[in-house]
């Protein structure tokens, strides 16, 4: 089974934005414990949460997601 890892990217760009979970739990329609939980690595976004908070970030889908590596994980 493979995992992206996603979480640095969203943290990197949420704050590189200057928005808080909060605001961008606002912007996206995303609950903020759900970007908290895939901030902290504990969680997969579907493709749908990523389009909607690339959009709240105002950039492309594919700049979250450009760059990741699969990791293999255990199970």
């Amino acid at each position: 089974m493979a995992r992206i890892n996603l979480w640095w990217t969203l943290r990197n760009r949420r704050l590189k934005a200057e928005l808080s979970q909060e605001a961008l739990a606002l912007k996206s329609g995303i609950n903020r414990t759900y970007i908290g939980s895939l901030e902290a690595g504990e969680r997969n976004p579907s493709l749908e949460n990523i389009a909607r908070l690339a959009g709240a970030l105002g950039v492309d889908a594919a700049d979250l997601v450009r760059g990741l590596q699969k990791v293999k994980g255990r199970g």
